[in-house]
């Protein structure tokens, strides 16, 4: 099919007169020694044809798909439902959903890869990919804004919604060999902070009106699901106007005793400083920042949390003390030492957390460091002694405060990973020796 499509596109440009005859024998040269590589792409790459004729030849090819699509019938043969050029997205993602992945990859010259328990793994049940499948894939389920974003930016990120299935954090990007599509699988139900198997103390961190609460982790360590448990609780158990900032939506949430508004960056919003400022406008009680990663941002939530809402944000690191660090260190030198009070005020909470292979290949455990402010640890953030904050959670422990070390000790114990897993990704190897 796409070999007729190249064959298209470098006819109709040759009769245009938008290419030479030497462009069109070069081009079809290039092609041979690059099995299933789009000529549309090749040409705009090598700036032989403009981006507005590359789209005219785009929208032409995908009216064609869509044409075909409507007038196939509704049972095709085994091998066709496998064939890259006749197959949707959602079939990709409709094999994740079934086997429990939690991310699905489709890349150019390589099979499709889901992630289950932390590990990728190939999809042989499908064909490896060509770069013309993976651009076709992306056609057939991006809308023009959308497509238009990757032809202008090289990528786009957004929520995709399967219908009557879930929703999935999407990312499209072009790479050196082609469209590459990441899906990253979301649970519609939102789980309870008791499902999660969350420590009970973890609640009381969802019962202020102001103040700041961090949950931190590396990406994939379930940082989204955590807090989506926490807004839930806040849902269920308060009378509050609760706003989520996030990019993009993953967890939908219906209103039970609260309101709740969700804003998703790039669609509703420019920024997340953008709609932190207007949110402070709206009546907020909870604000949830799905990721505070600029000076603005940060700067805007400490002040939110600080003049009577509550704030529920993320960042990527993995342990208490590295988040504090990180957290004041965005700050110019001269106006730290006026953060560190604020923060050493508005601080709530902060829980790092890791998901960890089980020892029996089924699945993850949550690994979690937890830590509480109180009397000592608000001393050490405004005397910049972050160093001593270790000491400080392990004398906590009866708040429920907790090291990573002691929760990977703990799992270890129980016999749910492995020492290597332990080791790998503890702070120090020595309390794992024997």
């Amino acid at each position: 099919m796409f070999a007729e499509y190249n064959d298209y596109v470098l006819n109709s440009s040759r009769q245009l007169g938008w290419i030479t005859e030497d462009q069109e024998k070069s081009t079809r040269y290039a092609l041979d020694s690059l099995p299933g590589a789009s000529a549309i792409s090749y040409l705009e790459e090598q700036q032989i044809l403009t981006a507005v004729q590359c789209e005219q030849f785009r929208k032409t090819i995908q009216d064609s798909i869509e044409s075909q699509r409507s007038n196939a019938p509704e049972k095709e043969s085994s091998s066709q439902s496998h064939s890259p050029t006749t197959l949707h997205v959602n079939q990709y993602l409709d094999y994740g959903i079934q086997k429990g992945a939690s991310d699905i990859h489709l890349s150019p010259f390589a099979k499709p890869t889901m992630r289950h328990s932390g590990g990728l793994q190939f999809i042989d049940e499908f064909p490896t990919l060509s770069p013309s499948d993976t651009e076709a894939l992306a056609y057939g389920f991006l809308d023009q804004e959308q497509i238009n974003s990757v032809h202008e930016n090289g990528s786009v990120e957004f929520s995709y919604h399967l219908p009557g299935k879930t929703r999935f954090r999407t990312s499209v990007v072009r790479q050196r060999r082609g469209w590459e599509i990441v899906f990253r699988i979301i649970n519609p139900k939102i789980k309870t902070m008791d499902e999660l198997g969350l420590p009970e103390e973890l609640k009381i961190l969802t019962q202020y009106h102001n103040g700041l609460v961090l949950v931190t982790g590396s990406v994939g360590s379930g940082k989204s699901t955590t807090l989506a448990a926490m807004v839930e609780e806040i849902n269920r158990e308060r009378s509050d106007h609760i706003i989520t900032l996030e990019d993009p939506i993953e967890y939908v949430f219906e209103a039970k005793k609260c309101q709740i508004s969700q804003r998703e960056v790039g669609t509703h919003t420019h920024s997340f400083a953008s709609s932190l400022r207007a949110a402070l406008r709206e009546d907020p009680d909870v604000i949830m920042v799905g990721e505070m990663r600029d000076l603005e941002t940060i700067s805007l939530a400490i002040t939110a949390s600080e003049t009577g809402h509550l704030v529920l944000g993320t960042l990527h690191t993995s342990t208490a003390a590295r988040t504090l660090d990180r957290l004041l260190d965005v700050f110019p030198i001269e106006q730290q030492a006026q953060i560190r009070t604020m923060v050493s005020e508005s601080i709530r909470g902060i829980v790092c957390q890791q998901l960890v292979p089980r020892a029996d290949g089924n699945g993850r455990e949550l690994a979690l460091e937890v830590m509480f402010n109180n009397p000592a640890v608000a001393n050490v953030i405004r005397d910049s002694k972050t160093f001593m904050l270790p000491g400080i959670m392990q004398t906590g422990r009866k708040q429920g405060m907790r090291l990573m070390d002691d929760s990977l000790k703990h799992l270890l114990e129980q016999g749910k990973i492995t020492i290597n897993e332990a080791m790998i990704r503890c702070e120090n190897q020595k309390t794992f020796m024997i």
